[in-house]
């Protein structure tokens, strides 16, 4: 039999209190309580969404397969036209490919990838039998089912095997059919109960039926098949129908949305014995698609409340996440400072300290402990920063003193501070590539005096020696986030009067587009860290001051786990899995603090082994 040592390549020991690294899966005995403990990856317990592309053609009433990073939208209608439009995701956006035969709603789809894919049924604008299968390229006709239907359930795992049931023939109907790749045969296991607006997810020998509209109302039943015979399992929490199912079998599926008759948000996961309600859909839809299965889908198109392409990502629970713990603390509490490097050779410069003294401190981060360096030659805060390390490194911009904004620039070599050539205008909170290069840095937005209405949308781009104006974002915005290097960049956040924005726009070396904004409230003054366009992690932000973060993905951003107090008006710096949160204004009223706060991903969780 192995040993400890054996497996995991230490024996346990003995500490006084914890270990400082455990590392993950370790056993240690803790003296001090007198017990064993160990540590393991902190995880997500609950399911989220996050927002994708946006579909070409806004519809409802489709049919969905594959994946969902590569997932299908098949027909569909907009209250007119029909539609034999089948769009393709790509994991980020979608691109039209070859039409249906048949343009038609209210249909049903097999398809586990979104090479190999069947679609049954619905209203073409009458009952339907055609039957269609797609091979990656195009949509040929294939034999018709024998009993023409819509608002069916469907199910299965490509174009060769695939289980239609249920629908209204117009009456409801409790028929079952099952595709072997060349042509449909009805079953002789129907349905319990007939039912239109029915959800359907698994394959063709292990199904499940829930859901539906059978007069007078919505129903919560709930079938499971096994490739012979239905069989009533326990009911929905919620009696809805015209909602989204995916799911490999019939132990495993996700049911999101649909009407109760309201359109609801409602989400629910099954295990094979019960459903389980979890995290809502952003907003209430209704006649959608989905591909995918309970870990990872997409929902597509429908109704939320008006016709709409747009889409949600689900990544369901288990996933790592991080955890944010309290660090050093700088020399001296400070607000609204410039901030440049990583995590492991970082710095901060300038900012206010309480009773708004402007200052000209620098401190740097070495990975453990903060340092007092050289100062600044120009006393001011709400500055701008960059540098890969703490030993060379630009500062620029800021407000010297209230009404006085500057275009001032300094370079740092490691001892001291040089003033080198200005901005091309003045301003003040603006946005920064924080980790770039010192001779290739980009800043965005900001404002001139008076704050902040007087907001900028200018970008310029540092090329080591001289600042130049290149393209400007969309929106202006002065207190705006931002992570990145000179050429990929996201900007988000900020103020544009009369209201703070959660807009997000993101940098390819040349110009600035729209894409997905960030769930918490619109805020500005956050805390940044990121090295792209694409990945990255925003934190806090005031007013008021938040203890959300959110991660960002290249396509939309997800929340993660809280900051443990409000943050705003600080020094960030790192990158999306490990941050520091640098003094700042914290808690509910924005004390004007020292502390600082690491975020890494993935968090751990340390436990104590029960001796009982």
């Amino acid at each position: 039999m192995a040993e400890y040592k054996e497996i995991h390549g230490t024996k346990i020991r003995n500490y006084t209190t914890n270990p400082d690294n455990p590392i993950q899966g370790e056993v240690w005995y803790n003296d001090t309580d007198n017990v064993l403990k160990f540590q393991y990856a902190a995880v997500t317990t609950s399911g989220s969404w996050a927002t994708g592309g946006t579909m070409n053609t806004a519809r409802r009433r489709l049919a969905g397969a594959g994946t969902y990073t590569a997932a299908l939208a098949i027909t569909g209608t907009a209250d007119p036209p029909l539609y034999a439009n089948t769009e393709l995701y790509n994991g980020s956006g979608w691109t039209e490919v070859n039409d249906v035969n048949t343009a038609r709603e209210e249909l049903s789809a097999a398809g586990k990838t979104s090479t190999s894919a069947l679609i049954f049924g619905g209203n073409d604008p009458s009952r339907s039998a055609a039957s269609e299968e797609w091979n990656g390229t195009n949509w040929a006709n294939t034999p018709s089912m024998n009993t023409a239907r819509g608002e069916l359930g469907g199910c299965g795992d490509d174009n060769n095997s695939a289980l239609a049931f249920g629908g209204l023939e117009p009456a409801a109907s409790n028929k079952t059919e099952l595709w072997n790749g060349s042509s449909w045969a009805e079953q002789s296991g129907d349905l319990n109960t007939a039912r239109g607006a029915i959800m359907g997810a698994g394959i063709a020998t292990s199904a499940l039926a829930f859901g539906g509209y059978l007069p007078p109302g919505y129903q919560s039943l709930t079938e499971s098949y096994n490739g012979t015979a239905w069989t009533a399992v326990n009911a929905l929490n919620t009696a809805r129908g015209y909602g989204t199912g995916v799911g490999a079998s019939n132990t495993s599926a996700l049911f999101s949305g649909g009407a109760t008759p309201s359109d609801t948000s409602n989400v629910e996961l099954w295990n094979g014995t019960n459903w389980t309600e979890t995290t809502n859909l952003p907003s209430a839809r209704v006649n959608a698609a989905a591909g995918g299965n309970t870990s990872n889908a997409l929902i597509f198109a429908g109704r939320n409340p008006s016709l709409t392409g747009t889409s949600v990502e689900w990544t369901g629970a288990g996933q790592p996440v991080g955890a944010w713990a309290t660090s050093a603390s700088t020399n001296v509490a400070k607000y609204s400072m410039g901030s440049a490097g990583n995590n492991t050779s970082g710095m901060i410069f300038g900012g206010q300290t309480p009773g708004t003294t402007y200052i000209t401190q620098t401190e740097t981060w070495d990975g453990s402990s903060w340092t007092e360096v050289a100062d600044l030659n120009t006393a001011r805060d709400l500055m701008g920063g960059a540098g890969a390390s703490n030993t060379a490194d630009l500062a620029w911009g800021g407000r010297e003193s209230n009404p006085t904004a500057s275009a001032k620039t300094e370079s740092w070599n490691g001892s001291s501070w040089t003033e080198v050539n200005d901005l091309n205008a003045v301003k003040e909170a603006m946005a920064s590539t924080t980790g770039a290069p010192y001779t290739a840095a980009l800043t965005f937005g900001g404002a001139a005096i008076p704050l902040p209405g007087t907001t900028k949308s200018e970008t310029e781009s540092w090329n080591g020696t001289n600042w130049t104006e290149v393209a400007d974002l969309n929106t202006a915005r002065s207190y705006i986030g931002g992570f990145g290097i000179q050429t990929s960049a996201l900007a988000y956040g900020g103020y544009n009067d009369p209201s703070y924005k959660q807009f997000t726009e993101s940098w390819n070396g040349s110009s600035w587009t729209e894409v997905s904004d960030f769930n918490s409230p619109a805020t500005g003054a956050m805390g940044n860290a990121g090295v792209s366009n694409s990945s990255g992690i925003k934190f806090g932000g005031a007013p008021p001051y938040l203890t959300t973060t959110e991660d960002w993905n290249g396509t939309s951003w997800t929340e993660t786990t809280d900051l443990p107090t409000g943050f705003a008006y600080g020094g960030s710096i790192g990158v999306a899995t490990n941050a520091f949160a640098v003094a700042g204004q914290q808690g509910p009223g924005g004390t004007v603090s020292s502390t600082t706060f690491e975020f890494t991903k993935p968090g751990f969780t340390t436990k104590t082994v029960s001796t009982d």
